[in-house]
């Protein structure tokens, strides 16, 4: 059943449009009530991006929760892994995030956590949509029962000393020259702290946000940025942190960004001499590279795959005990030190091999040469073009046409009307054409 307010990552939406204070409220009541499981006092951690909108949904949610008798711990602008990890340090009943990740400053979103730090389950989601649809009047606490609400001062501190210990002690980043782009979010003091303390030097771009320009024109998904400055400085690497730096690209010396593909055959590779991967392979999307699988392959390891969306993954690592899985859009998620994607960790991780192998980024990461891949959308009003008979056939014989040589994805957005076409093979002209026929059916089929 389609459902109402929550998506793949949470709620996300316009600022004061979708997401306004009145929906932040009601959410922070249905989960105030629906995780308030015992007779003491409950608690919830609140952190955000820098989004202008932040502090409007913010003060709502703390009116949600206060109003059903939850103490509020408000972190101000906080990386969203630093979120999940706070929830299970601090010992609290739930986590939230206020940010819409790499999306632009008019967009703004709610990520919710459980005790555990995991992000919730479609049927506690689905609870929580239930309650906000409802009447809470009679729910709410009685006056001597308000929650209380505080801040935080020590939260940067905290998260920068937790990352820094998922590396080994003896682990320096000494001579290495890193340029780190925060995309003006949440990341834009603790990246930059954590990367200097662990010797490396540290060049800031994407650290001073507004309100107005987290993720314009800097941040992963705009490394030209960050490609630019790593050349003009002669940096050994670049790091880019999405807007709740959850998750990360790295380029090269050279200016080239490495995806997130490649980043999880360094790490599973890295992990695999080490003797620490938990599973013989690792989990990733359905989007991911088939030149990362026959990588892998190689090496004996396995590549899962899952649905798009992060938690799928994690759901998938947790389900089979795998502890290494991310998104070629650069989640990657590391479970023996954290419960979602994590892109300063991740980047530590990478910058650790870098400088363990003493080359340059642009041979250490580049582990495989991608199979040329194409992905369009297609942007429909109405209806159910996937459906569409045609359609169907066209996939169809598209599919039989790569046989083993090659991946067709076809699949509807979780966040907005458009329909998803991928392709890849190693014959780049056939991957042209048959994305062209699945883009002409879907198209006339939304017609």
């Amino acid at each position: 059943m389609a459902r109402r307010y929550f998506g793949t990552d949470g709620i996300r939406g316009r600022a004061n449009a979708k997401i306004t204070a009145d929906l932040a409220m009601k959410v922070g009541q249905a989960a105030g009530l629906l995780f308030q499981r015992g007779d003491y006092r409950h608690r919830v951690v609140i952190g955000k991006d820098t989004r202008l909108s932040g502090y409007m949904i913010e003060y709502a949610m703390v009116a949600g929760f206060t109003s059903v008798g939850m103490d509020v711990l408000l972190l101000g602008p906080t990386p969203t892994p630093a979120v999940a990890m706070l929830t299970r340090s601090m010992r609290c009943d739930l986590g939230v995030m206020i940010s819409a990740s790499h999306n632009l400053y008019e967009d703004n979103g709610i990520k919710l956590f459980g005790p555990d730090g995991f992000k919730l389950s479609d049927e506690i989601e689905a609870n929580i949509e239930a309650l906000i649809d409802d009447d809470l009047a009679g729910r709410l606490a009685k006056s001597p029962e308000l929650g209380r609400a505080k801040r935080i001062d020590d939260v940067a501190a905290r998260y920068i000393e937790y990352a820094k210990r998922t590396l080994p002690r003896d682990v320096s980043f000494d001579g290495l020259r890193v340029v780190v782009d925060c995309a003006n979010g949440a990341a834009y003091k603790v990246a930059p702290e954590a990367l200097w303390e662990l010797g490396a030097e540290v060049i800031k771009i994407g650290v001073e946000p507004d309100g107005l320009n987290i993720n314009h024109e800097v941040g992963s998904t705009a490394p030209e940025a960050l490609a630019q400055k790593v050349r003009e400085m002669r940096a050994d690497v670049g790091v880019a942190l999405d807007g709740d730096a959850d998750r990360m690209i790295i380029v090269d010396e050279k200016g080239h960004v490495v995806d997130g593909d490649q980043i999880l055959a360094v790490v599973a590779e890295s992990w695999q001499a080490d003797g620490r991967l938990a599973k013989p392979g690792i989990v990733a999307t359905v989007m991911s590279n088939l030149g990362l699988e026959r990588r892998l392959a190689e090496r004996g390891l396995v590549l899962e795959r899952t649905a798009v969306g992060d938690r799928y993954v994690l759901e998938r690592m947790v389900e089979k005990g795998f502890n290494v899985g991310g998104e070629q859009s650069g989640h990657i998620i590391l479970t023996d030190h954290s419960t979602t994607g994590d892109g300063l960790i991740a980047a530590m991780q990478v910058l650790a091999v870098v400088h363990k192998q003493g080359r340059p980024v642009s041979e250490v990461c580049r582990r495989f040469e991608p199979l040329p891949q194409v992905l369009r959308n297609v942007r429909f009003k109405s209806g159910r073009p996937l459906e569409d008979e045609s359609v169907l056939k066209t996939i169809a014989a598209a599919t039989a046409k790569l046989g083993d040589h090659g991946r067709l994805v076809v699949r509807p957005s979780g966040t907005e009307p458009v329909i998803r076409v991928m392709a890849e093979a190693d014959d780049r002209a056939l991957v042209d054409a048959l994305v062209d026929d699945v883009c002409a059916a879907v198209a006339k089929a939304a017609a």
